[in-house]
């Protein structure tokens, strides 16, 4: 993700939200919604004035494309720039940027034709958006490459842009993943648990998981667990108000083993409901099963990697 030039919350708060189609606009304004903006999708950008000179109860986010009947890029670019003045609203342009090998991937996946190009292959309809958003792009305020995000990571990076911080709240994540795809993206901490005794190599717990009792209970059994899971939580726990007195409102913890399945599921389990014994709120999400029941639905009977 890239930021450029991101202003600080006024009174009255206003995000133009746009993007080439199949970029994520929806579930953004989406999660914009779930942080307190009211979302309104598919604007026609003539109206946008006459609703800012009402005075605004709460946030406000409005969808803009090429969809819109009275789109063009003149009129959306002297819009920004009116908007932008304005010294009683905080503006930002956020502009959804995705590769276009990634947009034609998802047109092709949904079977959707690409609306500046319904009569074409998608690829034709991709290249003309992208051509004709250059110049939007190129005005944005805050960038969000959206290429490789998976929609749950989408509505993670508009938490940490646009989540309230004037109560000082504070939402922690702790996610497991495997090492075998990658460390995940935008988190705050990583912690490595692949040194734990690993269960895969145990027939009766290969094919469970470390929210399993069972699993659970294996890996506990390492004499390392327990000064390593303690020595994380005072970690994490003295880090955490550090996060909140900077108006941070979301922290990710991302544990990581082999493949995602036994040791950082059960550790991320573990220091999820410790640490929500505590003020903060806290999520949890365990990227690989998440990936591997995405498959399963597309693909039975696909075999589990290595834990």
């Amino acid at each position: 993700m890239t930021q450029q030039g991101h202003q600080e919350a006024a009174p009255e708060r206003l995000v133009l939200v746009t993007g080439p189609s199949g970029s994520g606009r929806s579930t953004v304004l989406k999660a914009l919604e779930d942080v307190g903006f009211e979302a309104i999708d598919n604007m026609p950008s003539s109206l946008v004035p006459r609703l800012v000179r009402a005075k605004l109860e709460r946030p406000l986010a409005l969808g803009i494309d090429t969809r819109n009947r009275d789109f063009s890029v003149d009129a959306l670019l002297m819009l920004v720039n009116a908007l932008a003045a304005l010294d009683d609203i905080g503006f930002d342009l956020l502009f959804l940027d995705c590769s276009e090998d990634a947009l034609i991937r998802r047109f092709s996946e949904t079977r959707r034709r690409h609306p500046m190009r319904p009569d074409q292959p998608p690829a034709d309809g991709v290249a003309l958006e992208t051509r004709l958003l250059a110049a939007v792009r190129a005005r944005a305020d805050i960038l969000i490459d959206t290429s490789a995000l998976s929609p749950h990571d989408l509505r993670a990076e508009i938490a940490r842009l646009f989540a309230p911080q004037h109560d000082g709240s504070l939402t922690v994540q702790v996610e497991s993943f495997s090492y075998k795809r990658g460390i995940p993206r935008g988190v705050d901490m990583v912690f490595d648990c692949r040194f734990l005794n690993n269960p895969h190599w145990q027939p009766a717990l290969r094919a469970l998981d470390g929210r399993d009792p069972r699993v659970a209970d294996f890996i506990k059994q390492d004499q390392r667990f327990d000064p390593f899971f303690e020595r994380l939580h005072v970690l994490i726990e003295s880090l955490l108000p550090e996060f909140a007195a900077q108006g941070k409102p979301l922290v990710t913890v991302a544990l990581g083993c082999t493949g995602g399945q036994h040791r950082s599921v059960a550790m991320a389990e573990k220091l999820a409901n410790t640490l929500a014994r505590g003020p903060w709120r806290v999520s949890k999400r365990h990227r690989e099963i998440e990936r591997m029941a995405a498959v399963v639905d597309t693909a039975p009977g696909s075999d589990r990697v290595e834990t």
